[in-house]
Parts: C-alpha cells; sequence; structure tokens
C-alpha cells in the first residue's frame, strides 16, 4: 500500500513539503541577499579606502611640490646656489629641510645641484646613489615627472625636482629636489585611516606594507597588474585593489596596493548562516508537527465515523455514537458539526427502531395466540391427564401425588408464560432511583445461579462506576434473563465450570457504564444473530424466546444498548451499555 493512499499522509506530506519549501526558499533568498549585500559593503569599501589614500598622498606630495618651486623661488636659496659653494648650499638647505618637516610627513631628502648638473648637497637618502640622484634631477626638472627610488626595507623614496631660475639669466641656477618616503611609517598611518591593510611597490617588489613579510612575494604579483583582485594570504582571502602613487617613468612605477580580508569581514556571515539554518532546522520541526496536526484534525473526524460506522457493522447496533467533548474550545467546529450530525443520524435511527420495535411488539400480538394456544395446550393436557386420575376411586396414594405435583409444575408454566407475554405485549413503566450497578449485578448473579449449582459465574467489578440512576429492578431483570441464557449455554457445552461464564462491569466515560457478560458455550450460528432479539426465537427446545426481547425492551426504555457478539464453538458476549443517568444522556 502507497503511503499517499491515505487521506491524512496526503495532506500531511502537501502542507509539510509547501512549508518546507517556503522556508528554504525564504532562507536562500536571505542568505543571498545578506552575503551580496556584504560582499558589495567589502567592495565598496576597498574602493573607498583606495581613493582615500590616493587623495591623501596627492594632498601631501602636491604641497611638497609646492613647497619646493617656492624655496626655488627664494633669493637666499638662489644666492647660495649662485656661490657654487657645497657648504654655504648645505647650510641653507638644512635650514629649508627642517622647515618643511611635520609630524607625519616631511622632506626625507633635500638635494640641490648646479647648473651642470653636479650635486652640491644631498641630505637624507643615503642608500641612493649620487649619480642616479643627479640623472633623475635633470630629468625630472626638464620634465615635471616624479622619480621613484626603491629602499629595501625602507619603502618608496617619491622625488621631485623644480629648476631654480632667475630671471635675469638665460638659463636656470640649477636643480632643487625634495622626496617623500613611503615606509612602514607612512603604512601604518594609511591602516589606521582606512582599517585597511597597505603595502607599497616599484620594480616588481613589496617595499613596505603593514602585512608579515611571508606575504610580499605573493603580494608582488599584483604590482604589474593594476586594479582589482583577489589573492589568498596565510589562509586568508583577501580583496585587493592595486593604483599607481605617481607619474613616475612606466618601468619604475610606484604602486599602492589596498587589501581587506574577505575571510575576516564575512566572518559574521558564518554566524548568520548557522542561525538562519538553526532557525529554518526548528521552524521545519513546527512545520511537520503543524502539518501533522492539521492532516490529523481534517481526518480524524472521518477517521471517528469510519471506525464507529465498523463498529456499527460488525455489532449491528445502529444507535452507536460518536463522543463529543464537552470543552469545544479546542475542538474544530466543522469536525464537531460533523459529529453532531452523525450524532444527530443515528439518535433519528434510534428512535426509529424504538418505534419499529414498538410496532414489531404490536404485530407481533397478532401471532400471539398461536404461540399462547401452543404453549398452553401442553400444560392444559398435563393438567387433564391429572385430573382423571384424580377422579380414579382406585388410585393409590403415590399416582395422587405425582398428579398433583404434575398439576403445579404446569399451573407454576402457565403462570410464566402468560407473565412473559404480558410483560413482552404491554409497555413497560419504569421508576427511576438510585441504584449501586456492582450491588445489582451481584444480586442478579444471586437470583440467576439459584436453579443452577453446577456453574459458577466469575465477576471483574470496576469499583470507579459511579452511582446510577435508573430502574434498579428492572435492570436486575434484563440481568438475570442474559445470565440464564449464558450459564445455560455454558452448561450444555460442558466446559470448565469456573470458568464459564464471566461478567464484567467498566466505566466508560463520566456518563455511561458498560456491563458485559461472557460464556464458553456452543456460540450463535452467523445466521442467527441479527434475530436474537425478535420475541418468540429460540433455539432452546424448552425456551419461549421472550427473555431476550423482554431483556432489549428494558434496556432501550433505561436508555442503553445492547449488543452480541458470537461465534460457533468460541462462546458468546453480550455488552450493555447504560446511562449513569438517563435524564442527562
Amino acid at each position: 500500500m502507497s503511503v499517499f493512499s491515505s487521506l491524512t499522509n496526503r495532506i500531511f506530506f502537501a502542507t509539510a513539503a509547501l512549508t518546507v519549501l517556503s522556508i528554504a526558499a525564504a532562507v536562500y533568498i536571505v542568505n543571498r541577499a545578506v552575503t551580496r549585500q556584504a560582499e558589495d559593503d567589502l567592495a565598496r569599501g576597498l574602493e573607498e579606502a583606495a581613493r582615500l589614500i590616493e587623495e591623501h598622498r596627492s594632498i601631501l606630495f602636491d604641497g611638497l611640490k609646492r613647497d619646493a618651486r617656492l624655496i626655488a623661488d627664494l633669493p637666499k636659496m638662489k644666492a647660495a646656489l649662485d656661490t657654487g659653494d657645497p657648504s654655504t648650499v648645505e647650510g641653507v638647505a638644512r635650514e629649508y629641510q627642517e622647515q618643511l618637516a611635520t609630524p607625519d610627513f616631511g622632506a626625507d631628502l633635500f638635494a640641490v645641484a648646479d647648473r651642470d648638473g653636479r650635486l652640491l648637497v644631498k641630505l637624507g637618502a643615503a642608500g641612493i646613489q649620487d649619480a642616479a640622484l643627479a640623472a633623475a634631477m635633470r630629468s625630472g626638472a626638464a620634465s615635471g615627472s616624479t622619480t621613484a627610488f626603491s629602499q629595501p626595507g625602507r619603502g618608496i623614496l617619491l622625488v621631485t625636482s623644480v629648476p631654480v631660475a632667475d630671471p635675469t639669466l638665460p638659463e636656470p641656477l640649477g636643480t632643487l629636489s625634495v622626496g617623500a618616503n613611503l615606509g612602514e611609517r607612512q603604512a601604518q598611518r594609511f591602516k589606521a585611516l582606512t582599517d585597511s591593510e597597505i603595502a607599497f611597490g616599484v620594480n616588481g617588489a613589496i617595499q613596505a606594507s603593514t602585512l608579515p613579510p611571508d606575504t610580499w612575494r605573493a603580494l608582488a604579483s599584483l604590482l604589474s597588474a593594476p586594479g582589482a583582485h583577489t589573492l589568498a594570504l596565510n589562509a586568508n582571502e583577501y580583496l585587493a585593489i592595486a593604483r599607481p602613487l605617481a607619474d613616475a617613468a612606466e618601468k619604475t612605477q610606484p604602486m599602492s596596493i589596498v587589501l581587506r580580508s574577505r575571510t575576516d569581514r564575512l566572518a559574521f556571515l558564518r554566524a548568520l548562516h548557522a542561525l538562519l539554518a538553526a532557525i529554518a532546522a526548528a521552524g521545519v520541526l513546527v512545520a511537520i508537527l503543524v502539518s501533522y496536526w492539521i492532516a490529523r484534525t481534517v481526518t480524524r473526524p472521518l477517521g471517528a465515523i469510519t471506525s464507529t460506522m465498523r463498529e456499527m457493522a460488525g455489532s449491528g447496533d445502529l444507535t452507536r455514537r460518536i463522543p463529543v467533548p464537552a470543552d469545544a474550545r479546542w475542538q474544530d467546529e466543522d469536525a464537531r458539526l460533523l459529529a453532531t450530525t452523525f450524532n444527530t443520524m443515528t439518535g433519528s435511527i434510534e428512535r426509529f427502531q424504538r418505534d419499529a420495535a414498538q410496532r414489531e411488539r404490536l404485530s407481533s400480538l397478532g401471532r400471539l395466540s398461536t404461540v399462547v394456544a401452543h404453549e398452553i395446550r401442553n400444560p392444559l393436557m398435563i393438567i387433564k391427564t391429572s385430573l382423571r386420575t384424580l377422579r380414579r376411586e382406585d388410585a393409590d396414594p403415590a399416582q395422587l401425588q405425582s398428579a398433583a405435583k404434575d398439576i403445579d409444575e404446569e399451573i407454576s408454566r402457565l403462570n410464566r408464560i402468560v407473565t412473559e407475554v404480558l410483560d413482552f405485549a404491554r409497555p413497560i413503566k419504569f421508576t427511576l432511583g438510585p441504584a449501586n450497578l456492582n450491588a445489582l449485578v451481584e444480586d442478579a448473579v444471586r437470583a440467576a445461579s439459584a436453579g443452577n449449582g453446577r456453574i459458577a459465574v466469575s465477576l471483574d467489578l470496576d469499583s470507579s462506576v459511579p452511582p446510577m440512576h435508573t430502574d434498579g429492578e428492572r435492570l436486575r431483570q434484563a440481568l438475570v434473563n442474559v445470565l440464564g441464557n449464558a450459564l445455560q449455554a455454558a452448561a450444555e457445552a460442558d466446559g470448565p465450570p469456573d470458568q464459564a461464564v464471566r461478567l464484567q462491569t467498566a466505566r466508560l466515560d463520566p456518563r455511561h457504564v458498560a456491563i458485559t457478560v461472557t460464556d464458553t458455550g456452543a456460540g450463535i450460528a452467523p445466521e442467527d444473530i441479527p434475530r436474537v432479539f425478535d420475541p418468540f426465537f429460540t433455539t432452546r427446545r424448552t425456551g419461549t424466546g421472550i427473555g431476550l426481547a423482554i431483556s432489549r425492551n428494558i434496556i432501550d426504555g433505561l436508555g442503553g444498548r445492547i449488543t452480541v457478539n458470537s461465534a460457533r464453538e468460541r462462546g458468546t458476549e453480550v455488552r450493555i451499555e447504560l446511562p449513569v443517568d438517563p435524564a442527562n444522556a
């Protein structure tokens, strides 16, 4: 059988799948949107950091170049350069170099060359050769470009050169060069300013960086390709932007590299994804439980009706009802309406059955004369024969005593027949009052067992059975009839006398109780079960067939129901269900 053959399973799987897909789609969309937003913020922040570094570098170096032009135009500098004396020029150069110094940025190189390109003074940048510096000064003064010098372990020296000219002379007096170093100190300053990792490189090598030296080789690969890059450094993934620092010749072009760790910046996404996964898992679990609850809510009334109808088909009792909880706060309205409608239908069937039973009783009166005539004829014939014996003058005392005994027995039999017929024919009047069911059952057992001492009735009485409001005498009469049939069936089966008949009481709910009588007799044929409550139907040679019919009339009149389950060679079970109070049933 397929799992989808059940309506409950189909509703459950459909609602659960829909909810799970909805949750999965929502989590996927949120994860994707958050990740894309974080990636965009990271790229945008990196771009802003690179632009901020370029702006600061431009401000610093443009100011240094402007200051160099101002110093070159000062008479004092021109006069010192005109002497051609290195010591005179050096004193003036030191004075102006000190004036250019600031806490964050200063002139790391201050050099002066004469009109012939001979280097007169070089303050700072001791690692740079004089010839290379002189050549750079001549080229820079002529083209107005910046020259970069690498200083391994110290950074990149960016040098700008301006001519020192006298308007009265056709040629410049010389060249003034000022340089500033981009090293570790400037890298750390830019890192604090942009919250990014910084590296400076030139000629294919990193000269200064805020990252460890073991990463410089990997960073050097970005110097030849300006733009945005992604690279892995020490198990961390970085986004990087490489940009030129100055307008130097391409082969010596200095570069700045701005990096941000994608791994660190997006680490919060892992926690967010884990949280979303946990929420999704909890949502799926709740969705499954809710889906199952919804499926059960939808199909429970159908299951209750199906179960009740199955019991009705098995027992033949068409008056069974579906329990309706008294507290309707958590009861589905449609399910309650369905159960109430079903119970209304069974109530109508029960009334119809009672009316039909009454009509059947009345119609049975038409057959009553035949039954009475048949049942009375034999006792009358025996009485007549006995009277003849009594009239004989030669009858001995033993014959007279036997005839009197036969007359007494047959009169009792006639009285019993008349009583049973009248009980069945006339409507039963009930006198309701307090009754103890277990005590009433014990009394009925004693009465039914009085004439049959061999078979014992085993009692299983529920102490939780509440006090009842019923007609105890009529209920006792019905139980005596049922127990009498059970005892006779057990006696005929010749089974173990101590286990032949069992009577059990039970509390079904606060408003109903049950009495079950079970015997180990030969059982009833399946074709005879629907007729066991019919009047005058009996399978016993000495029975009248009215006992069970009267019992059913009594149980119906008390607001209960009686059912019979039996099978050949397996015994019979008679179940009586009664309301604790017929007025509140």
